[in-house]
């Protein structure tokens, strides 16, 4: 394999590198600025915009059947790092737990972590005071599993974890549920849309961390979908850091250098899952069109990101890879709600509607026929998606 180093101890490779990875992407903040009173207007109308999108389009994934009563029922929502407002992650749990609000009329009590060390003691404390306790990301698992045995009158729900016993086959407790997502299948389908608008045969991945094994399976979808379409093409392939480093999720700048680099090298299409990072990409692709005079593009992840990005790099935005947390973090307070809430995992695959992509922008809409038919092809089991790079 042919290796380029980047800044720093970033380091690239041509056609499919580094089998390493990690963790949901925590989010992409929008790049807005200015010191204008017109400015901030236009920034905080496009933020009530993209909150009210993505509310209605929870309301649609949702709708349907009588709405059980939560008015006596605390939810205790417990976001990853960055927290409400990373329009992205943490973002899609909050559209899900503000329909439950509207339409269960639940309270919700919030905390975001000031640290990875204050995972614990947040848990802690919402189960000290909530019925339901729901940790946004998989690292609250380890923490979680022992809370819950520890509190049985609570029930506690962790994305991206399964929240299963290591020792023996089922929960890791029976007030422990895990909501995982097929990661993998959402990103075939952006990596088909990547190979067929891709004019140089030649596309990249840039993951937030390597080394726990998420973030690979982004990574494993977008190479598998793009080499459906060109066996030959060339998959570009780098990690920002590596467990139990996570600044990977929150360094624009180094994500712009890696995603500069990688259009140097022939790629016309990048797919960021690196959370915060991705924002630099997104600047990447921006700059390198207006340098250049050819347009490059960008792929979101977790939300529909033509929403949320700066409108200056919107038209750069070809599609996202939609991980429908919010509807998740509905789910199991509604389940919990009914007492019909089930320990263990539940998955939320493409047949379920957990993973997807986006066609805001219109940029895939002349090749939408396809990425039907290789989602058609995924949920009948014709093709099966790698899980590992």
């Amino acid at each position: 394999m042919h290796m380029i180093p980047m800044k720093g101890e970033h380091m690239i490779t041509s056609k499919r590198i580094l089998a390493a990875t990690l963790v949901a992407a925590l989010g992409l903040t929008a790049a807005a600025c200015g010191d204008d009173e017109e400015t901030t207007s236009t920034t905080a109308a496009a933020e009530e915009d993209t909150a009210t999108t993505m509310a209605e389009d929870t309301a649609t994934t949702m709708a349907g059947g009588e709405m059980p009563d939560g008015s006596d029922v605390t939810v205790g929502l417990t976001f990853d790092l960055l927290g409400r407002g990373d329009q992205s992650f943490n973002d899609s749990a909050a559209a899900g737990i503000d329909m439950a609000i509207e339409d269960f009329g639940v309270t919700v009590n919030e905390l975001t972590p000031t640290d990875a060390s204050a995972r614990g003691t947040d848990l802690q404390l919402q189960a000290e005071n909530s019925d339901l306790v729901i940790g946004v990301g998989f690292s609250f698992a380890g923490d979680a599993k022992a809370i819950a045995a520890a509190n049985p009158d609570v029930s506690f729900a962790i994305i991206d974890d399964a929240m299963l016993n290591e020792t023996f086959d089922g929960p890791a407790a029976e007030n422990a549920a895990g909501l995982v997502f097929s990661e993998e299948q959402g990103s075939y389908l952006v990596g088909v849309a990547a190979a067929l608008k891709s004019t140089t045969g030649n596309v990249g991945f840039i993951g937030g961390v390597s080394g726990i094994g998420l973030i690979e399976k982004f990574e494993a979808g977008f190479t598998a979908g793009a080499e459906s379409v060109n066996p030959d093409i060339v998959v570009q392939v780098a990690y920002l850091s590596e467990f139990p480093d996570f600044a990977g999720f929150e360094d624009p700048a180094s994500a712009a250098d890696v995603a500069t680099s990688m259009y140097s090298e022939g790629a016309d299409i990048i797919y960021a899952a690196a959370g915060l990072s991705g924002s630099g990409m997104f600047q990447a692709a921006a700059d390198v069109s207006t340098e250049t005079g050819s347009k490059v593009w960008g792929i979101g992840v977790d939300s529909d990101q033509y929403l949320t990005v700066d409108p200056s790099v919107q038209e750069y935005v070809l599609t996202s890879m939609i991980k429908r947390v919010d509807t998740a973090v509905y789910e199991i307070t509604k389940a919990y709600l009914e007492g019909t809430f089930t320990a263990g995992e539940t998955r939320y695959d493409l047949a379920a509607g957990g993973v997807g992509y986006s066609t805001s922008g219109g940029f895939v809409d002349d090749i939408v026929d396809q990425l039907e038919e290789a989602k058609a092809g995924i949920i009948d089991g014709s093709i099966v998606v790698p899980t590992a790079p």
